[in-house]
């Protein structure tokens, strides 16, 4: 189990920090605690068996062992969460691509789907910015998954979706292929120090376009900006004031910038250049086909599920477990090269 302390800890040391990685490492004894109250019970179980050569014990210690099993496995895949940011709650997005109104359908199936997802493992999911359509469907959303190990999960959804499945658009019933992009970070807190230029800062206001506070559609408290040098875009509309929604559009534009940081090996947020405001279409990471068979599979892994409603309904830790296990081996193969 990776206890190992971040590596700003040392050079950005406060009392926040301090407390958030204090309640992490409790969390994960109290979980490895639990296993081993649980396993002590099932040992009593058979003991008893064993003694009163009763049988009647053999379903009850069956059904506890596989619980157990369950939360062993569980709690092992939390050890390959390991990144910097891997613990921190997540901001993911979903932005409808080609397909029309079908992707805008598209889109929003994959917000339920993540929605379902994050609501049964126990995280509290807030809207942050949604474009719906006045037709059908959404044209893009930004969701915050409040809770540990959020951004460590979700990561493995970053990419594009594709969607196989008969229009239910199209009056002729033909079969159609639609996109959607799903965009992950880490949300960042204060504890770690970005320098961002204002000058490289476009700030825009507009109304917001869905519900929320009592002065939506009536004053511009939507607030959107963009960073000059990178071309992202973050935006916020569902806090009641400009003020609130611009520190929320701030706090998701660090996290972005400084996901993307990670992930181009640079040491300075100005060293970033270029457009990354859509991730890069051309190669899908997972296809939902619904017609003419049901099945979703990942191209990563190869991990697939034939009960595609399940995957809509939110089950999709086989296809996360199997990304996180593939990094992980990917990693101890590149360490031992």
């Amino acid at each position: 189990m990776d206890m190992t302390a971040p590596d700003f800890w040392n050079d950005n040391e406060t009392a926040q920090t301090k407390l958030k990685f204090q309640k992490q490492l409790k969390t994960k004894v109290e979980k490895y605690e639990a296993l081993l109250n649980k396993a002590e019970e099932i040992e009593g179980l058979v003991e008893m068996a064993l003694m009163d050569s009763d049988d009647s014990f053999e379903a009850e210690v069956s059904e506890s062992y596989d619980a157990l099993e369950a939360s062993y496995d569980k709690l092992l895949l939390e050890t390959l969460l390991k990144g910097d940011y891997d613990a921190n709650n997540a901001i993911l997005s979903i932005h409808a691509g080609s397909g029309g109104t079908d992707a805008q359908d598209w889109a929003a199936m994959l917000l339920r789907m993540y929605k379902r997802w994050g609501e049964q493992h126990g995280y509290t999911v807030k809207t942050l910015d949604l474009q719906d359509d006045t037709e059908a469907g959404i044209k893009s959303v930004s969701l915050m998954f409040e809770g540990l190990n959020a951004y460590g999960f979700l990561k493995s959804e970053k990419g594009v979706h594709r969607i196989v499945r008969i229009s239910p658009y199209d009056a002729s019933g033909k079969r159609h292929t639609s996109f959607s992009s799903v965009d992950v970070m880490p949300e960042i807190d204060d504890s770690v120090a970005i320098d961002i230029n204002p000058m490289d800062l476009r700030i825009d206001t507009f109304r917001s376009s869905g519900s929320g506070g009592q002065h939506v559609n009536t004053t511009d408290s939507a607030v959107r900006i963009t960073h000059i040098p990178t071309g992202v875009v973050t935006a916020c509309q569902t806090e009641r004031s400009q003020i609130s929604n611009r520190e929320t559009a701030m706090k998701m534009l660090k996290s972005k910038l400084i996901e993307l940081k990670e992930r181009e090996h640079k040491d300075r947020i100005e060293d970033l250049a270029g457009d990354y405001s859509q991730i890069t279409w051309g190669s899908q990471i997972r296809s939902y086909v619904f017609h003419p068979y049901n099945l979703v599979k990942d191209h990563r892994t190869g991990a697939e599920m034939g009960n595609i409603q399940a995957v809509m309904d939110g089950e999709i830790d086989l296809f996360i477990d199997a990304y996180l296990k593939e990094a992980s081996n990917s990693e101890l193969k590149s360490n031992t090269q």
